[in-house]
């Protein structure tokens, strides 16, 4: 079921290669060193093999990330002699990204052996921009054919705030030096010193940031919920649910939990229970309706935990529920109102539109003694990923990372609409997907990002890997990651550079956004923004034959 990473393998597509452009004359690809840069993977992909090429990679857009200055492609000739091609490189903004230089020639012979060759990609440090390259290689067949290949990039340059009044190698921005060896130099020195302390300055605001806004800093308010579940005159009651507020979500944030729990509370009676969707050790799943003042019903879902839960179970469940508070966001399941009266649990209401928990769907779908529940198509499991990615998109715009991202945190309807959810009661109806690592705290070790599990810090670059996992959970139907793996054994296995395996039936192209999604360094790794450009080209591509 694993895969190790430290063996190479050939990336193809075959429903999508086209015929022998030259008859077999040629070979064109990227190497595993190549690959590793890019996507974080040891492995060889292969545009061009025995002549035959490989559409489908050529239409994806691989990104570049800001470290890579330099692309490198792998040719050889089969033909017994060498191939005459030309080559040239556009690109879409030369305020970011100076002119690109070949280390070969633009017209010359493509060898008989194995020759490597590289595309300079100098950023100016001028603008934060995401630069479109296409570079376009035209190859002449013994038989005199001309074939073009296009292949596509986007780099990402950032902005160095101390080149502004710098003479920057860029075409249209001229410098001034007497040696350019020097200039070189120079520039080169200072922008990795600048680079080295901005990224230092970054780490410590982030880490800042990401302390402040840390759950673990509200335990102070785990006192209140435990008091508020024994005293009800502590909140106010309302006839309906309080709807989305219209003041920020910054503003919310600053608010006192109390606050928000009574913005929120609503009357015990006029919520009905009607029967049990998921069920756990000490938490309930249930659908029920909400009858408004004028009589109306509303079915709802009511997330509840049992008598004998514990009282830290219980401000668990409130902490976690409030996760979403006043969001708005059609990819977002928010909450719409919290009953807490004394001696009973406390109720969390959410909206309900035929909702299912994704991974109790996900697992109906799979083969029974009943057939088929539902058959996924690749084009139904990528919509489902770019509509959680638009959910992530907005939260991190909020400055909120979810820290749980998975299957059993998103619901889904009979279209196949899917919300993101929080995360409240999802340890005690998932069990076996939380450990513990004599910490005394259930995590989700096997969807979580290698800094995660070493240093539990969490960004948006942890949610991303996250994501990497929900993506796999998708193509395989809700199975358990790394089920053969010792959870105290994951850190390591991670670090030895040992990922998922690419599930059967997957296309190449969607195996490979996963892996890009767990890269080791977290700043290499792709962003929401970005992964939902690749998935949407892979989107179109998919539609386009059907």
């Amino acid at each position: 079921m694993y895969t190790n990473l430290v063996c190479k393998f050939c990336l193809y597509i075959w429903w999508s290669v086209s015929g022998d452009f030259v008859n077999s004359y040629m070979n064109m690809y990227l190497n595993s060193d190549e690959v590793q840069k890019l996507l974080g993977l040891d492995m060889e992909l292969y545009y061009v093999t025995n002549g035959k090429i490989n559409d489908f990679a050529l239409n994806f857009v691989v990104p570049v990330p800001p470290k890579v200055d330099a692309l490198h492609f792998t040719w050889e000739s089969l033909s017994g002699r060498p191939l005459p091609y030309t080559i040239n490189v556009d690109i879409s903004n030369p305020l970011a990204l100076g002119t690109p230089k070949l280390n070969i020639s633009d017209t010359g012979m493509i060898p008989t052996i194995t020759q490597i060759f590289s595309v300079s990609l100098p950023c100016s440090g001028v603008v934060v921009a995401e630069v479109n390259i296409v570079l376009t290689v035209n190859i002449t067949s013994p038989n005199s054919n001309v074939t073009s290949l296009t292949f596509r990039r986007k780099k990402i340059c950032r902005k160095i705030e101390s080149l502004s009044n710098t003479h920057v190698l860029v075409d249209n921005i001229s410098y001034n030096s007497n040696s350019v060896n020097i200039f070189y130099i120079a520039v080169g020195c200072a922008g990795f010193l600048i680079a080295t302390l901005a990224f230092c300055v970054v780490v410590s605001y982030v880490k800042g940031k990401k302390d402040r806004r840390d759950p673990s800093d509200n335990q102070a308010h785990m006192t209140y919920v435990t008091n508020a579940a024994r005293n009800p005159n502590s909140t106010s009651s309302y006839g309906s649910f309080r709807r989305m507020p219209s003041y920020s979500l910054i503003d919310e944030r600053s608010k006192d939990l109390q606050e928000r729990i009574a913005e929120l509370t609503i009357q015990r009676c006029r919520v009905r229970l009607n029967s049990v969707i998921l069920e756990g050790t000490f938490g309930r799943v249930y659908l029920g309706s909400y009858s408004e003042e004028n009589g109306a019903e509303e079915e709802v879902l009511v997330k509840t935990v049992t008598d004998h839960a514990s009282q830290i179970q219980i401000s668990l469940l409130l902490q976690e529920g409030m996760f979403m508070y006043s969001l708005n966001h059609k990819n977002i399941l928010t909450i719409l109102g919290v009953s807490i009266e004394d001696q009973t649990a406390p109720f969390l209401l959410y909206p309900y539109h035929s909702y299912k928990n994704l991974k109790v769907f996900l697992q109906k779908c799979k083969l029974n003694s009943e057939g088929v529940a539902h058959t996924l198509t690749t084009q139904e499991v990528v919509d489902m990923a770019l509509q959680i990615i638009q959910a992530m998109q907005y939260l991190h715009k909020k400055h909120l990372w979810h820290k749980d991202l998975a299957a059993r945190n998103c619901v889904v309807d009979d279209k196949l609409k899917i919300k993101v959810t929080d995360n409240a009661l999802s340890r005690d109806l998932f069990p076996s997907d939380y450990h513990c690592l004599g910490d005394n705290e259930n995590r989700p070790i096997k969807w979580m990002a290698i800094e995660s599990l070493l240093q539990k810090g969490f960004s948006p670059c942890s949610d991303v890997w996250s994501f990497g996992v929900l993506l796999w959970e998708l193509t395989t139907l809700a199975q358990q990651p790394y089920v053969e793996i010792d959870p105290f054994e994951m850190a390591a296995y991670l670090k030895d550079g040992y990922r998922l395996a690419q599930p059967i039936n997957c296309p190449d192209e969607l195996f490979a956004v996963m892996a890009y999604c767990w890269a080791m360094n977290p700043e290499e790794r792709p962003t929401f923004t970005q992964l939902q450009v690749c998935l949407q080209e892979f989107y179109a591509q998919l539609i386009r034959y059907v």
